[in-house]
């Protein structure tokens, strides 16, 4: 595995912890393991990195302008090394799916004639690095607008018209592109007419044109591309520049957003920065008419028993469900000096394998603890809170017998990447696997799972798509965590559908 780029200063290690975060979700989706997923991360960003210093694009220097953004540009980087494993036997490594497709026409052209590439990604490289960032953040990332302005600082007063400007702008993009693209008389008869469509949400499509989209591959890619209403944007802008797997990483990401602001909260406010008395008045004036509406039934029926309105308790109750906070945002990197080495990186290279068990040592030093694996059980801590808590629930989960192993893929100075493997021997058709860490480690993004917090207490509950996991078969989610105390020691008292694991 290559050695990782050291940030040059305090901005390029904040923006490659963001960076890594949305690579290392692409890499896993392109390989079949945890371990394969960080070594083809890291030699993506490492390779990705190297193509965009050397065009003069880093953060604080060279020209406003370079091939495409930061998060684009390595993840292109991570479906070029994909290609490069392909191509000297390592492929075994890779998603069966993506190797199909890396021998396709389809991929070459990602790599071939310019003119000849997606629409979309000829589109973004065509815009300034800012509006191509903005765009991206904010349609593939599925961040905040307020988080976009600050991570790009802009003025969060005027990012969504600037956000606007900049859609319509890579439309215009798009467009022209189109009509540069070498194409037959029958495509080239339904350019204009695919033109006009598009720019109206009202406009119906004619049925000649919709046949023709549903059999041309260029014109249906530049539909999606010029349709900006009906959100189809984002899944044009991740197809049209990732390739493969590209909506699967949309997905991922709308799914880490929503696990980094949690579930059904108010994003913008809370970003923002703005005070809550806005929120606490309107849950006043709702209670003030839920109660009205109360007692004018309970007049209306002739009850005599008035006091069935909100108690107090209640509505405190309900304040404070709405005030608790969002979870945090991943970890980043502060500084350069931060590292034991005196060198910072979003990433800490593997050491030497070594074994981490629940029994609470572990070497204090913080460098990078390489790629430790547990088998967790149930620990004797007295703290443990095996069983109860989050991991109980409700339902009709069957508790199974099961082994875990615990896999601390990569550690770095404030954040670590883990995966946790459950073995279970009867059949299930949902999982909820829960734990407890005992140095206040706090879990920021799952993938494969949706994930909970109370305390030390950490649940994992399966997703839609691995719900359904057969007798002595096996699953795997991973986690990226942060921990700020001397350890980062493995956790303990895990249990599947709430029976504690062997």
């Amino acid at each position: 595995m290559p050695d990782l780029p050291t940030p040059q200063d305090a901005a390029e290690a904040a923006l490659f912890t963001e960076s890594w975060d949305a690579v290392l979700s692409y890499a896993d989706l392109c390989t079949s393991g945890a371990a394969s997923a960080t070594e083809l991360a890291s030699e993506a960003f490492a390779l990705g990195i190297q193509e965009a210093r050397s065009a003069g694009s880093g953060p604080m220097r060279g020209p406003a302008r370079r091939v495409l953004p930061v998060i684009p540009l390595l993840l292109t980087a991570v479906r070029t090394t994909a290609a490069t494993w392909e191509l000297a036997g390592r492929g075994h490594r890779l998603d069966p799916d993506l190797r199909l497709w890396l021998n396709s026409e389809k991929a070459a052209r990602y790599h071939g004639m310019p003119l000849q590439r997606p629409i979309a990604l000829r589109g973004l490289r065509d815009l300034q690095e800012a509006d191509a960032a903005l765009l991206w953040l904010a349609e593939v990332e599925a961040l905040p607008l307020p988080v976009v302005a600050r991570r790009l600082s802009l003025d969060p007063a005027v990012v969504s018209s600037e956000l606007a400007q900049v859609r319509a702008l890579f439309r215009d993009r798009c467009h022209r592109n189109h009509l540069d693209t070498p194409m037959d008389a029958e495509c080239r008869s339904y350019a204009r007419l695919l033109d006009a469509v598009t720019r109206s949400p009202a406009a119906d499509t004619p049925e000649d044109l919709s046949r023709h989209l549903a059999t041309c591959v260029q014109c249906a890619e530049a539909a999606a591309c010029l349709r900006l209403a009906g959100g189809g944007l984002p899944a044009a802008l991740a197809g049209g520049v990732i390739g493969w797997g590209g909506l699967a990483y949309l997905e991922r990401r709308r799914r880490a957003a929503e696990v980094r602001l949690g579930a059904g909260r108010p994003a913008v406010e809370l970003e923002a920065g703005e005070p809550k008395e806005g929120a606490s008045k309107a849950r006043l004036v709702r209670n003030s008419l839920l109660a009205a509406a109360v007692l004018l039934s309970l007049v209306a029926l002739g009850v005599s028993m008035m006091p069935m309105g909100g108690t107090g308790h209640d509505n405190a109750a309900s304040d404070d469900a709405d005030s608790r906070p969002v979870g945090d945002p991943a970890p980043t990197l502060s500084s350069v000096g931060n590292h034991p080495s005196g060198k910072a990186s979003p990433t800490a290279r593997p050491a030497t394998s070594g074994t981490a068990t629940d029994t609470g040592d572990k070497n204090p030093d913080t460098e990078p603890q390489g790629t430790a694996s547990a088998t967790a059980g149930n620990s004797p801590d007295p703290t443990s809170s095996s069983g109860s808590g989050s991991d109980s629930g409700s339902g009709t989960t069957t508790p199974a017998s099961c082994d875990v192993t615990y896999d601390l893929v990569n550690q770095w100075p404030d954040g670590f990447q883990a995966a946790i493997t459950v073995t279970t021997t009867k059949a299930l058709d949902t999982w909820r696997v829960a734990w407890s860490y005992r140095d206040g480690q706090q879990v920021t993004q799952m993938w494969d799972a949706s994930v909970a917090q109370d305390g030390a207490r950490v649940t994992a509950t399966a997703a839609d798509y691995n719900k359904n996991v057969a007798a002595d078969g096996s699953f795997t989610f991973g986690f990226l965590g942060t921990w700020n105390n001397s350890k980062n020691s493995a956790p303990y008292g895990f249990t599947l559908n709430g029976a504690a694991c062997e």
